[in-house]
């Protein structure tokens, strides 16, 4: 399972086959043969279940039902068969802590049903009134709703449209198994499981000190017991499932938990820690430079600590709700091809299970919209509206929106340089980026190198245990632009240099490496043999070599 990559497909902004401007299942059927040249080998697919759409998506309110918008049951079948045929599996995304406020189950709650109202997390007000706890939703504002005409309050981490299932309920936890186990019937063979590291909330509620609460419901000891069962319940009972745990705020510790493959739980996780470096004091709706020591930092930190635990990572730049990393750490007007290609490189070398999010391979940007009525995330119009509240002024607002959104990559797939990027015939559901005459599909297959980059690591990983299973070990931490490291496996050692910046950097090589013979592996500059140092040019990554 280690040698296989993974292509992130957001449905609705993938490509859309029939023209009302939102992507769908056809769509995805279509762009097979893409797929399957680029030589993943699993697609996983963002929500595409019945749902009011508050969160695109991940507000779901029918677990075992399409929504009409993205197609049907036969199309969903079809898409398997499909995938199947050309060696993919299909990996699906799975909301398993909350609810939307529509499912079937809430609207009983609501309507009275006790049976129900045991399936979400509700609680009376404070003696003196306030709400059950102090804790602060992720999408901002109280994270408590009322409950009907009741005296008692929701619990909703997110969207107030999306309640917070009691995991604690046994009958829950079988509702979670029936739904696991009727995609497995469908030949379903990989599922990522979205915040899943929240689903353990304590019996008793408390207050969180810092006034926000992630510490109060965030990886929570029970979470683990929770996440054995549904292993031994479902997935766990077949060979070469794959499965990845969204783990929102974790740590080290716990990602080894939850990875390591003698505790049952899952295949490998998703930590955020490396895509927070650009955040002013924790602060995400902020703009200021990215910090390059912290970022490998973490990398590193993350690399060394989920190796040694034997866990498993999965490494990202780019999804669905990340601004896009070429807009973010590299420079995308001068050194397109270079930066791209250094993203990938750094982490398809890396100990772990690399996920190109669509439009990654051929280097999509950020769109640059011009006005808040262009953007449409939910997350995105609340913060905007809290940072009017804070007294911004519009074009500050504006310009922290412009590169911190998640539409920065919803935005529709870049096939063409037809009307619409090729993405509808219709009118796309996003706006396209205006950029989309220069980066598209055709285009880069025609005269790009960025999409052959990513089938060469793709292939490499496939080939060579020393990337696919291979130890990992940082070096040269202090540099200040080179993220450095080795890679070891059986005799084989891999040495890779990735440059971040524009201005040369000269790196003396270890020692360790010196006067020893070495291959040039794969790299983005120019091909030349390794001395006692080297300089790397903008943007430049390059991979040695050595057998012992």
């Amino acid at each position: 399972m280690h040698e296989k990559v993974v292509y992130q497909i957001y449905p609705k902004s993938f490509n859309d086959s029939d023209g009302n401007g939102i992507g769908d299942l056809r769509g995805v059927i279509e762009k097979i043969p893409y797929l399957t040249k680029l030589g993943v080998e699993m697609l996983w697919l963002n929500p595409f279940f019945i749902s009011p759409q508050n969160d695109n998506g991940y507000d779901v309110a029918h677990y075992t039902e399409i929504d009409p918008l993205f197609g049907t049951m036969a199309d969903f079948e079809e898409l398997v068969a499909k995938a199947k045929e050309n060696d993919m599996g299909i990996m699906l995304d799975m909301v398993l802590n909350h609810t939307s406020t529509e499912h079937e189950w809430f609207q009983k709650a609501l309507a009275g049903d006790k049976k129900y109202q045991d399936y979400y997390i509700l609680r009376e007000a404070k003696e003196d009134g306030s709400l059950p706890t102090n804790w602060v939703s992720k999408f901002g504002g109280p994270s408590w709703a009322k409950f009907g005409d009741t005296d008692k309050y929701y619990l909703h981490l997110f969207d107030v449209t999306q309640a917070d299932l009691d995991w604690r309920n046994p009958e829950v936890r079988e509702e979670m198994f029936k739904i696991v186990n009727f995609w497995l019937d469908k030949g379903v063979t990989g599922f990522r499981f979205d915040v899943i590291n929240l689903i353990g909330k304590d019996e008793v509620l408390l207050d969180a000190e810092d006034g926000v609460g992630k510490a109060r419901y965030t990886d929570r000891p029970i979470a683990h017991d929770f996440l054995h069962e549904l292993n031994q319940r479902t997935f766990g009972r077949f060979e070469d499932i794959m499965t990845v745990g969204e783990m929102s705020s974790t740590t080290v510790e716990n990602g080894v938990k939850y990875s390591n493959p003698e505790n049952e739980e899952l295949s490998m996780i998703f930590s955020f820690h490396h895509l927070k470096v650009d955040y002013k004091n924790g602060e995400k709706w902020t703009k200021i430079d990215y910090d390059f020591m912290e970022l490998k930092r973490i990398l590193d930190e993350w690399q060394a600590g989920m190796s040694q635990g034997n866990g498993w990572n999965a490494l990202f730049w780019n999804n669905h709700d990340q601004p896009r990393a070429i807009s973010r750490f590299g420079d995308p007007v001068n050194h397109f091809e270079a930066s791209a290609k250094l993203h990938a490189q750094t982490i398809h070398l890396l100990r772990g299970t690399p996920y190109i999010y669509q439009g990654e391979e051929i280097g999509m940007t950020n769109p640059n919209y011009l006005d808040i009525q262009d953007f449409v995330d939910v997350e995105t119009k609340n913060a905007y509206q809290e940072l009017k509240e804070k007294g911004l002024q519009h074009e500050e607002i504006m310009d922290i929106i412009r590169e911190k959104s998640r539409d920065n990559s919803r935005t529709p797939m870049q096939w063409s340089n037809e009307l619409n990027a090729g993405f509808t015939t219709g009118e796309p559901w996003l706006e396209v980026a205006d950029n989309f005459h220069q980066i598209n599909v055709e285009e880069e297959l025609a005269n790009g190198t960025v999409m052959d980059y990513y089938k060469r690591l793709i292939a490499l990983r496939k080939e060579m245990k020393v990337i696919s299973e291979g130890s990992y070990r940082g070096i040269l931490m202090e540099h200040p632009s080179v993220y450095a490291y080795v890679r070891e496996y059986e005799g084989q050692q891999l040495l890779v240099l990735n440059h971040f910046y524009a201005d040369p950097a000269t790196i003396v090589v270890p020692e360790e490496f010196k006067n020893r013979s070495s291959k040039f592996l794969i790299g983005n500059g120019e091909e030349r043999e390794l001395g006692s140092s080297i300089t790397l040019e903008a943007y430049e990554t390059v991979a040695y070599l050595f057998e012992k």
